[in-house]
Formats: structure tokens, C-alpha cells, sequence
């Protein structure tokens, strides 16, 4: 049941109101600084605020313009939409604080440009979690990719000029295929409202080659963002971006807002029944699992660490592809809550890249040897991390993997996949395994003693990779992370409200 609110619309608005603070801060770091925490704490807050409500059945709902009949801008927080708003916005807080060490320990140049932008992305990844339908939800999702771009250029040097314009060529182009998907979608629907089990339910399947169409326009349009091989390339070069952005785009937002339109596109466009009868899901399934497989190996010839956790992103994002296309309500409780999970591991992992890069400058896995003992806090959360990646406890990895498993397992599940999940949990251990030897398990002269980099990179290294082992050991917790991924898991799949 919806419930009138403007508090959605207040979750995109307060990091908008901090932007302009932000630049007009721009000659004085410590108030700047000062906005961005303060926007992040009160955009959590906001989000938190709505949990309750939700969790009760009761939906903020707000309706900005209204077009035509079935046609608005509106925004929804839904269990769905909550799950994607509460991570970001947490992580969020931490990102900030991650930024100014990082920023400051560089003394990079156009710091305002870099805050700033940060900010808007986190207002257009609100407008994303909370888009109560397809209209919505395209100009949030272009919105972040502009916002994105100046971001991804930040060094200026040709290198990140050149990484941007292809950053832009494959997420407009993207964009462009989720347009074209909308206006078919028009054509067809008369609304195109977010409805859990899908709004095109009861279209017929037999012989309508125009819904294969609209799936694989839909397929490219998330798929960009969602680095599905082979739309994934984007996502490795970007990694010249500056280590808070990388951790933006793999954690918090970019790369996120794509998965969580497969999702939206999945459960709430197609529906399950429908998306079984033309046959895409089991396409879409393969496609996930190619990518990881691919993906992890192509991870394990990485030198470089960035690119190693890049493509590491790209294999993980296809978990949760892979579990919403197997349309089982642990495999859909599964990929939703690696979302959550996922998130709090890799930025956990690049915040430890951005630490390692800003105290040595080093940026390649064979230059770590013996770094443990100079940062032992560092590569410490590293290492949990990297567990929770391959899938084992104490962290939430294991959590969302073994969901994950479940649905390869129950009726009409392949165990082929199930062999996926299982080779891909070792390839895992295989490239980032090595890393933790290398740190603790071999001597180099390079790292004689302790020297961890600022407490402003450390901390929320540390608490990052605490919230990942929380998220394992009390999955629900005080963000109810569970639970709201088990109502979208019985709501899409049952086609209920």
C-alpha cells in the first residue's frame, strides 16, 4: 500500500542542496568537507527513517509530474528500491571520509569538482532505488552517467581523456537501447509502473517476437552498466579514475544501478512466467554464467590491482544476474542480498588499493610482497575481504552464495549452475588468495616496518570490512537486509503486492 511522502524525494534533494554548498565552500577544504559528511549522514538517515514503513507494508510514495494517464515522474521506496538506497547510503558515509584522506594524502588538484560530483551521483543513485517506474528510473540512470564522467577523467591526463570517452560511448549507448526499450515498452503496455511480478504478465508469449525484442533491448540497456561480457570493457579502463571513484563505480552506485535494472526489469517489466515462456531466462542465465567464469579468469592474469579487482567486479555482478534469471526465491533472496554484500566487500577491497597506493605508491600485485607488516591493518581487512569473495564464512559473501546455491537446487534449477557458482568460488581464492601470501608470507626489503597510511583511509577500511562480516553473522540486523530481500523474493515470484 502506497503512503503519501516527500521523504524520497528528500533523499535525492539533500545531496543536490550539498552540491551547491560544496562548490560555494570550494576555497575552504574543511567546510566543503564538512557539507559532504554532513549530506551523507542526513541522506543515511533519511533512508533508515523510511525502513519501518516499508518493513509494515506501507510504501513513501510521492508523484512529482504527472504526463498521462499510467505516464509520471515519480518516486517509491519499496522493499526493492530500499535494499539498493540502504547500502548506498551507508557506504556513502564511509566513502566520504575515505575521499578526504584519500584527496588530501595526493593533494589532488579540482578537489570541489571531485566532491561535488560525488554528491550529485549519490542524489541520481536515490532517484534510481526509488523510481516507481521506467520514465523515472531512465533519467536517474543518465543522469548518473554524466554526473559519472567528470569523475572518471579527473586526473585530465589522455589517458583518463580517452577512458572517459569510452565510459561515455558505452553507457550512453546503453542508455539509448533502455530508451528504445521504454518507447516499445509504450506500445504495448499501458502503464509502465513497477508491479512486483511484472506488468507485462499477462501479455501472450506465443509468437510475439516483439517481446524478445524488448528483452534484449533491455538486456543491453542494463547490460552496459552491469559489465555483462562482452559489454563490459568500459569498466576495467576506467580504473584510471582516482581509488574513491573506482570504489563508486563497483560499489555504490554505477555498476549497482545496472544490476538493480536487471533486477527491476526481471521482476517488475516481464514478470517470471512471462520471462520463462519466451526462453530468456535461460539465455540470460548462460550469458551470467559465462561472465563469470571469463571474468575470474581474466582476473587471475591481472598484474595490476585495480584491474584485478575490476574484473573481479565484473564476475560478481553477474552473480546477482544470475540469480534473478533463475527465478527461485532463494536464488532471487541470493543475488539480492549480494548486492549488500558485494558492496561492502569491494569497496572494502579498493579502499585497501587507494591506502596500499597513497602510503607506497604502489599499484601492482607483484610489488606487494612483505606489505603486511607495514600495514597489517590494511591488508588484514584486505584478506577478509577476499574470503567473503570466494564465498567463505565469516563474511556476508558466504550468506548471499549459499542462497545463491539453494536456487540452482530447487525445482526447475540446473545443476550446471550450481557447478558455476562452485568453480567460480575457487577462481576467486585463485586471484586474490596469492595477494594475502604475498602480503604476510613473503619478505621484501621494501616494507621493513609498520607505517599504516592516515587514520582518514584506515578507518573505514576497517569498519567496511566489519560490516561485511556483520552482514554474515546477523544478516538482518539493523538495516533489515533480509528480510526485505525475502518480500521481493515472495512478491515477484509469487505476484503479489
Amino acid at each position: 500500500m502506497d503512503t503519501y511522502s516527500i521523504v524520497p524525494l528528500l533523499t535525492v534533494l539533500v545531496s543536490l542542496a550539498a552540491t551547491v554548498l560544496i562548490v560555494f565552500a570550494g576555497q575552504r577544504p574543511n567546510v566543503r568537507e564538512l557539507w559532504t559528511i554532513l549530506a551523507s549522514v542526513a541522506k543515511f538517515a533519511l533512508v533508515l527513517s523510511m525502513v519501518p514503513m516499508v518493513l509494515d507494508g506501507r510504501y513513501p510514495a510521492v508523484t512529482l509530474l504527472a504526463i498521462s494517464p499510467g505516464i509520471s515522474i515519480a518516486l517509491r521506496a519499496d522493499p526493492m528500491g530500499m535494499i539498493f538506497a540502504l547500502s548506498a547510503s551507508v557506504l556513502w558515509i564511509f566513502t566520504s571520509f575515505f575521499s578526504i584522506g584519500y584527496m588530501r594524502g595526493l593533494e589532488e588538484h579540482k578537489q570541489t569538482r571531485y566532491f561535488a560530483c560525488f554528491a550529485i551521483c549519490l542524489s541520481a543513485t536515490m532517484g534510481i532505488a526509488f523510481a516507481a517506474n521506467l520514465l523515472t528510473f531512465i533519467i536517474f540512470y543518465e543522469i548518473l552517467t554524466i554526473a559519472t564522467y567528470p569523475l572518471v577523467i579527473h586526473k585530465e591526463t589522455p589517458e583518463a581523456i580517452s577512458a572517459g570517452r569510452k565510459y561515455l560511448a558505452y553507457l550512453l549507448s546503453g542508455g539509448l537501447a533502455l530508451v528504445l526499450a521504454i518507447a516499445l515498452t509504450l506500445g504495448i503496455a499501458d502503464s509502465v509502473d513497477f508491479v512486483p511480478g511484472g506488468f507485462l504478465a499477462g501479455q501472450e508469449a506465443a509468437g510475439n517476437g516483439r517481446l524478445l525484442l524488448l528483452f534484449f533491448l533491455f538486456m543491453i540497456g542494463v547490460g552496459v552498466k552491469s559489465a555483462v561480457i562482452p559489454l563490459h570493457s568500459w569498466l576495467p579502463t576506467a580504473m584510471i579514475a582516482p581509488t574513491p571513484v573506482s570504489g563508486l563505480l563497483h560499489a555504490v552506485a554505477v555498476v549497482k544501478a545496472g544490476v538493480f535494472g536487471f533486477v527491476r526489469a526481471i521482476g517488475f517489466v516481464f514478470g517470471p512466467q512471462l520471462l520463462h515462456d519466451i526462453g530468456a531466462s535461460y539465455i540470460l542465465a548462460g550469458f551470467a554464467s559465462a561472465t563469470i567464469l571469463l571474468a575470474s579468469l581474466l582476473a587471475m592474469w591481472q598484474d595490476n590491482l585495480k584491474l584485478r579487482l575490476a574484473y573481479s567486479t565484473v564476475a560478481h555482478l553477474s552473480y546477482i544476474v544470475l540469480g534473478a534469471a533463475l527465478l527461485a526465491p532463494s536464488a532471487w533472496t541470493g543475488g539480492l542480498l549480494h548486492i549488500v554484500n558485494h558492496a561492502a566487500m569491494k569497496i572494502t577491497l579498493f579502499f585497501c588499493a587507494g591506502a596500499i597506493y597513497v602510503r607506497t605508491h604502489c599499484e601492482n600485485v607483484s610489488q606487494l610482497d612483505g606489505i603486511g607488516r607495514q600495514m597489517p591493518f590494511t591488508m588484514a581487512a584486505f584478506a577478509l575481504a577476499s574470503m567473503g569473495l570466494a564465498g567463505m564464512p565469516p563474511v556476508g559473501g558466504f550468506i548471499s552464495k549459499w542462497f545463491l546455491l539453494q536456487g540452482t537446487l530447487a525445482p526447475g534449477g540446473h545443476h550446471a549452475f550450481l557447478i558455476v557458482l562452485l568453480l567460480s568460488g575457487l577462481l576467486n581464492a585463485g586471484y586474490l588468495f596469492p595477494i594475502v601470501v604475498r602480503a604476510f608470507f613473503r619478505h621484501s626489503d621494501n616494507f621493513p616496518r609498520f607505517g599504516e597510511a592516515s587514520p582518514l583511509l584506515v578507518v573505514p577500511l576497517v569498519l567496511t570490512a566489519g560490516l561485511s562480516i556483520s552482514l554474515c553473522l546477523w544478516p538482518d540486523g539493523i538495516f533489515h537486509f533480509y528480510g526485505l530481500a525475502s518480500r521481493v523474493a515472495v512478491a515477484v515470484l509469487g505476484g503479489g503486492g
